[in-house]
């Protein structure tokens, strides 16, 4: 038996451009969770070539995000679904009370960190992850926010298939589309005409510190035809990043490219598209009404 042929069709002309052309989502993740990444996150959008961001709805500064997302209607974002908090550190807790999520939770009550992944995926229930998620995805929509995707904190497309599913569904019911990134979920997601990233997709984590900027400067003069994406992770790298976070020099070299002339001057030079979830929605939601 061989695997199923790969679609034809890229995710650039399902959204309405020339095969030809070069279209990049430029996405802050992690948004909300805490001050120093909220205010990097705005000024990458208002003032550089990030488009969007993604709300963690369970992390102390969330309320704040929202608050600045309720004043700037204009700036498109999603939801960082999370199941997972980021060290020892990050005391965040599920939406849920605990007493009904028992099996998305650590010996100590607490949310996984990144290295107790394998173990919640192991034991993650999928009801209680349907739960969670519900809950983070209405503690949004009850302010009056309208989100455009949804996609995942620390956990490649959902983690496991049955999360995927899941999710999907979920954009589904609340009209949402839903990030995706690796091989076998973009062919399924294509065949079924939702457009999804065409590219390897880029997680600002990966790239060496050294010599960032020239990296990313690289990145957009070789961006190919089609819809590539990135996800990217701005902070300040001031004193409270420099006290909670191990990534802060990730955050802080990312917020210094994105909202760099350079950044700006090549994307025009390129004629590269810059866009956002909106137009993804868009196709997301006809597709699911129509099934």
């Amino acid at each position: 038996m061989t695997d199923d042929p790969a679609p034809t069709t890229v995710s650039g002309e399902l959204l309405g451009f020339a095969p030809d052309t070069r279209v990049l989502i430029v996405n802050c993740d992690d948004f909300g969770m805490y001050h120093a990444v909220n205010s990097a996150v705005i000024a990458s959008i208002e003032d550089g070539v990030a488009a969007s961001c993604s709300l963690m709805v369970p992390c102390p500064w969330a309320s704040h995000g929202m608050r600045l997302l309720r004043e700037r209607p204009q700036i498109p974002f999603g939801i960082h679904l999370t199941l997972v908090r980021d060290s020892t550190d990050h005391r965040w807790g599920p939406l849920s009370a605990r007493d009904v999520v028992p099996s998305l939770l650590d010996d100590a009550g607490e949310l996984f960190t990144p290295a107790g992944i394998p173990e919640l995926l192991g034991r993650a229930r999928p009801e209680e992850v349907e739960r969670e998620f519900r809950a983070q995805i209405d503690a949004v929509m009850e302010t009056g926010l309208r989100p455009t995707h949804l996609d995942w904190h620390c956990l490649a497309d959902g983690g496991r298939e049955d999360i995927l599913d899941l999710t999907v569904a979920l954009a589904g019911e609340y009209g949402l589309a839903v990030r995706i990134w690796l091989p076998p979920a973009r062919k399924k997601m294509l065949r079924l005409g939702r457009p999804v990233t065409d590219h390897d997709f880029l997680d600002s984590f990966s790239l060496d510190l050294d010599g960032k900027a020239a990296r990313y400067a690289e990145l957009l003069r070789s961006l190919p035809p089609g819809l590539s994406e990135w996800a990217v992770h701005p902070g300040l790298g001031d004193a409270e990043a420099r006290a909670i976070d191990g990534g802060w020099r990730v955050r802080s070299t990312d917020h210094a490219f994105l909202t760099s002339p350079e950044a700006r001057e090549i994307v025009r030079q390129e004629g590269i598209v810059v866009t956002d979830y909106r137009t993804v929605q868009q196709i997301w939601s006809g597709s699911a009404a129509a099934r």
